[in-house]
């Protein structure tokens, strides 16, 4: 599975990729801002892992592409899931912190939350 993290958080970030790839993944970042995170949505990953809060601004708007897309995506952030808009706030949601088993069984549940 070709996986995108979104996270600005250096060690979260590479974290989160080893586990992934250890689980045989393809991951692409981890991508620090929302700038890079465009450029990474080609070609489009089968799966995302989302931070809010960027250098660059929040990432209501990759969800909002990715959920156009039907690509399911969790965010894990340690912001309040109550900031997410309405129209995203069906997604997964991981505090931070978080344990590897959390993205682990995100990625289990990946077909729970497909955008409509």
């Amino acid at each position: 599975m070709r996986i995108l993290i979104l996270e600005d958080d250096v060690l979260t970030g590479l974290q989160m990729q080893a586990l992934l790839e250890e689980s045989g993944h393809d991951v692409v970042g981890p991508c620090g801002t929302l700038a890079k995170a465009w450029g990474a949505l080609a070609p489009r990953p089968d799966y995302a892992f989302l931070d809010i809060d960027l250098p660059d601004g929040k990432s209501f708007g990759v969800a909002t592409a990715l959920q156009t897309a039907r690509v399911p995506f969790t965010f894990v952030s340690g912001s309040r899931h109550a900031e997410i808009p309405a129209p995203l706030a069906g997604a997964p949601f991981i505090a931070k912190p978080f344990a590897d088993a959390a993205i682990q069984a995100a990625l289990l549940r990946a077909t729970e939350f497909v955008p409509a």
